[in-house]
């Protein structure tokens, strides 16, 4: 099991990373900061728990918890080198946590060719303890094969029947618990953000555009996909295709 440094925090472990002898390396730090938004308007836990957002499909929606789990951040070399930072974060919008990561061991400066994180747990991660996300209330009941939540967003939304209804957008590894044995697919993904040149201590932004958990390719109805998502093996193979075009790398501080 990997050992915690902090509450949704893991120890950092660096791959190899090798450089030219001509060219002079030194270490910088490295920041990510998570901010969230609407296609493009601001969203912050102030805007929860008020009905004040639209969906691709024309529901009406408020949200009152978003979480979300990444990991394995990596920095990639166009030589292949990798530092991966072995580590995990618990973003929670909704108490305004963890809405910054800064890895303890620094970065060495040059230019990488891309920059990615997993979104959620890969296989190995997920079926490990975590104290901390047990905490959380962070499980995936064993009926629908353990490990942990990729993310939990939730709210309320008015109904084809004018009523305000709640919502549970929960994104896990996919299961279909149907027959005598448990079939899994996996859905934890790769954001790719890109390639990055680093010279000084430097801030990433990484931007997550909630709207479009709804809309791309799957245009969400939420009086059909509404609730008991965990179980339904579509729904979280259709929630995974989603998130493909969710993050985005905004700006970068220097």
């Amino acid at each position: 099991m990997k050992k915690i440094a902090s509450i949704f925090i893991m120890g950092i472990v660096f791959m190899s990373c090798s450089s030219d002898k001509n060219e002079t390396i030194t270490n910088l730090s490295a920041t990510l900061n998570f901010t969230h938004n609407w296609d493009g308007a601001n969203v912050s836990n102030s805007d929860f728990n008020t009905i004040n957002f639209t969906n691709a499909n024309g529901e009406e929606l408020s949200i009152e918890k978003l979480r979300y789990l990444i990991s394995n951040i990596t920095f990639q070399k166009s030589n292949g080198d990798d530092i991966k930072i072995d580590a995990y974060v618990l973003v929670d919008v909704t108490n305004n946590l963890n809405m910054s990561f800064s890895p303890s061991v620094e970065i060495p400066t040059g230019t990488y060719s891309n920059v990615s994180f997993t979104f959620g747990f890969d296989n190995e991660d997920n079926y490990q303890n975590y104290p901390d996300l047990n905490s959380a209330s962070w499980n995936v009941p064993s009926m629908l094969g353990g490990g942990y939540h990729f993310m939990q967003l939730e709210g309320k939304f008015i109904d084809n029947v004018a009523a305000e209804t709640g919502y549970a957008y929960h994104t896990i590894r996919a299961v279909d618990n149907s027959g005598a044995e448990l079939v899994f697919q996996d859905t934890f993904f790769t954001v790719n953000l890109g390639p990055v040149t680093l010279s000084k201590d430097s801030t990433f932004e990484i931007k997550m555009n909630i709207a479009e958990w709804f809309k791309n390719p799957n245009q969400w109805d939420l009086n059909i996909l509404g609730s008991m998502l965990m179980p339904n093996f579509n729904a979280q193979v259709m929630m995974h295709a989603n998130g493909q075009n969710v993050f985005r790398l905004g700006e970068i501080i220097q």
